[in-house]
């Protein structure tokens, strides 16, 4: 079982906190991603699970070993960093072949395992190659193959696209997805980017100044965020937030803001947890909503569609992103491009009643349960 587990894990440089408390277990075979802002903790984390960084407290097991104190060669793990570290005086087979070589294999099987390899990754015509005859994308498969010769236990990722233009990203994504799979080593991947982080995790670490902020499938995360930080991190463009008070209206609520009330639907309301929203007064809340969930028609303005401006209109082919003045808030809207309005036209915005999210105005964290 290559179960990664760390357990109350914290990491001081002097006085700074720079990983606080994580408690994060990756299950055998899982792809594990961590995201978050630069300085969050992700890669201090992923090199204390490596064995790069000490451990000032906490415990890390990998399998069912306690590797706090064990060195890194020693805890049968792959690393693969932004920077490919490719050794220049070698070809590429001699550097998918030096892990195998340190551990004294015989000639045969180092061989044997490098063009099993080469083919897996579709670079078997590269072998006789230096790494200066490579491209970009070229020179990330071949250290990928350093790291999956060693079958070991967990393959560890540091950003390893980043230094990749946008088109060959997305190709190296989807093939770091299929050989996961194939291969179903557990993965622990750190990014910034959480179009990388959506599109390739099994579950997500979300974290934030040191601290895990939530733990989930990309969907969990997209639809039932924790708090404000991961609601808006997650999701491109970002969701739109805005002060507002949940109220008592009749036998239901809505969400009163400065442009407007709008009606809470019933899905969400059964999912508003027990005395955080909807008690005998107004409730101070941030009111999260996702672009999509913003509609725009030619309505006649009304107490729960109120009017807004169109400001800007981004096409992006098959969609449309529309921002949207009103009042002193700006909101952004994603539209199907052929039903796009146009820019300084004037427009009834409805919010989607059960797509809302709701947020404590002082914790920031969710009012609602999950679904």
């Amino acid at each position: 079982m290559s179960v990664v587990v760390c357990k109350e894990l914290v990491k001081r440089f002097g006085s700074q906190i720079a990983v606080d408390r994580v408690n994060v277990e990756v299950r055998d075979g899982e792809f594990m991603v961590f995201v978050g802002p630069s300085g969050c903790g992700k890669t201090t984390t992923l090199r204390m699970i490596g064995g790069l960084e000490t451990v000032t407290a906490g415990d890390i097991s990998i399998g069912d070993r306690r590797v706090n104190d064990i060195a890194p060669r020693n805890r049968d793990i792959a690393m693969v960093f932004q920077n490919y570290a490719l050794y220049p005086h070698y070809k590429v087979f001699d550097n998918i072949a030096y892990p195998l070589r340190l551990r004294k294999l015989p000639k045969s099987e180092i061989e044997q395992r490098v063009k099993t390899v080469a083919q897996m990754l579709g670079v078997q015509t590269l072998l006789d190659r230096w790494p200066r005859q490579l491209s970009g994308g070229e020179r990330q498969r071949i250290a990928l193959g350093r790291a999956i010769v060693r079958d070991p236990k967990a393959f560890l990722m540091d950003e390893p696209l980043s230094n990749l233009d946008a088109k060959l990203r997305v190709q190296m994504r989807r093939e770091i997805i299929h050989l996961q799979r194939r291969l179903s080593t557990t993965t622990i991947y750190v990014t910034h980017d959480q179009v990388e982080a959506m599109t390739m995790g099994d579950r997500i670490v979300v974290m934030r100044a040191g601290r895990v902020q939530q733990i989930g499938e990309p969907e969990v995360l997209y639809n039932q965020p924790a708090n404000l930080f991961v609601g808006q991190f997650i999701g491109s463009p970002a969701m739109n937030a805005f002060p507002g008070r949940v109220e008592s209206q009749g036998d239901g609520l809505v969400v009163a803001t400065d442009f407007g009330r709008f009606p809470v639907g019933a899905a969400l309301m059964a999912r508003l947890k027990p005395d955080k929203a909807g008690g005998p007064g107004p409730k101070e809340v941030v009111c999260g909503v996702r672009p999509e969930d913003i509609i725009m028609n030619n309505d006649t303005p009304g107490a729960a569609s109120p009017q807004a401006q169109v400001d800007l209109v981004e096409g992006l082919g098959a969609d449309a992103y529309v921002s949207l003045a009103i009042g002193n808030t700006t909101l952004i809207a994603r539209t199907p491009a052929d039903s796009r309005p146009a820019e300084n036209q004037s427009v009834t915005m409805h919010l989607n009643p059960n797509k809302l999210h709701l947020f404590d105005r002082s914790s920031e964290d969710t009012l609602l349960g999950q679904s």
